[in-house]
């Protein structure tokens, strides 16, 4: 399976082809995150996991800071579509992640 390709993600999002998956906006408000900020996220964040084998379309995870706290947020990406799906974000914990919020700990 490819990977998520990072340059086509940013182009599909600055074109505004995105779909907020139900999920994602339902935890999105419980955690008052704004899709400002996963939009932010995804274009200037750094990719940090990469799920190359997510059905039906790859998707990975991202960390961005935003007003100096750390999100993680989980898209796909739709390639022949060019369409995005958010999946879901949020403020990832230092029970799962190391200090950098990229590193998960070791179980």
């Amino acid at each position: 399976m490819k990977s998520l390709d990072l340059r086509l993600l940013r182009r599909v999002i600055r074109q505004g082809r995105i779909e907020w998956r139900k999920h994602a906006l339902q935890r999105m408000a419980e955690r008052n995150i704004s899709r400002a900020a996963v939009l932010e996220v995804l274009v200037a964040g750094e990719p940090i996991e990469d799920y190359p084998t997510d059905k039906p379309f790859p998707s990975a995870l991202f960390l961005g800071q935003i007003q100096g706290q750390p999100i993680h947020v989980v898209a796909a990406l739709a390639q022949e579509a060019e369409y995005v799906y958010i999946i879901t974000a949020y403020e990832p914990s230092l029970d799962v992640f190391e200090p950098d919020f990229k590193t998960r700990r070791k179980t």
